[in-house]
């Protein structure tokens, strides 16, 4: 490995076969070298969980110039979180996540496994960005996303991110995009949420499905409005979640 070249990390939430995944390989590995490490099977809205009860196994699928693969039996911080301190001969430039099949906009980013990478990655204080399509097809077409993806992913090997900051950057399923636009999350609710099915036992059984409500339709500095218009949205996600303005108005909990 070149250790004058950017050393990128790769993961992602579909696992290590994922089309979005290897799409991704491809528009990036020019920029650096790049290590993958992807669970060996979908984890799909792992969000930031991790794997504390049983062991995590990792192997070597593929190895060739500037790339080496590996799969990981965990979760997508389990990817990371072994990588960094296990695989990876020093610490990498750039942790990247996707491209996830599926849209991670709005509150989807808090369920998302793809995030849950790049939020570890920008825990440990590692530039780090997710990718996501809005298309779920196994299939779906990622060949609008390359000149965007490398743009992004240059720009932050070349000039970082603020301390605590990540970006969730989201694709429309278009074959041609308007631009970028850099914008918040908009604020939505998932319902409708479960379907009941049969059951072999005749026990109650439910799939979970839903419908999504976007709040502010008619807000004009989301990233569903970008995405509905054809635009690539970037939201900087920032790690410290606490509600500052909130402090004052709760102080008199300290005389409780």
């Amino acid at each position: 490995m070149n250790t004058a070249k950017p050393l990128i990390l790769l993961t992602n939430d579909d696992g290590v076969c994922a089309k979005g995944l290897n799409e991704l390989l491809s528009m990036i590995a020019s920029l650096g070298d790049v290590v993958v490490m992807a669970p060996n099977a979908g984890r799909s809205g792992s969000a930031c969980s991790i794997t504390p009860n049983i062991p995590v196994r990792y192997s070597l699928v593929e190895e060739r110039e500037g790339v080496t693969v590996y799969q990981c039996t965990g979760t997508p911080v389990d990817c990371v979180k072994l990588a960094l301190e296990q695989v990876l001969p020093r610490t990498p430039d750039l942790v990247v996540s996707g491209i996830n099949h599926g849209d991670n906009a709005s509150v989807s980013v808090f369920y998302s496994g793809t995030m849950g990478a790049v939020f570890e990655g920008c825990m440990k204080g590692i530039p780090s960005i997710g990718f996501s399509l809005c298309s779920c097809m196994p299939d779906a077409d990622f060949s609008a996303c390359e000149p965007y993806v490398r743009q992004i992913a240059g720009r932050v090997l070349e000039k970082g991110l603020p301390e605590d900051v990540c970006l969730n950057v989201n694709f429309p399923a278009l074959k041609k995009l308007k631009g970028v636009k850099t914008v918040r999350m908009a604020r939505g609710v998932w319902g409708s949420e479960w379907v009941s099915a049969a059951h072999p036992k005749q026990e109650k059984c439910f799939w979970l499905t839903g419908s999504f409500t976007n709040l502010e339709p008619e807000a004009e500095d989301t990233d569903l409005w970008a995405l509905e218009r054809g635009y690539v949205s970037v939201v900087p996600v920032r790690m410290d979640v606490t509600a500052t303005r909130a402090i004052a108005q709760l102080k008199d909990l300290e005389a409780l």
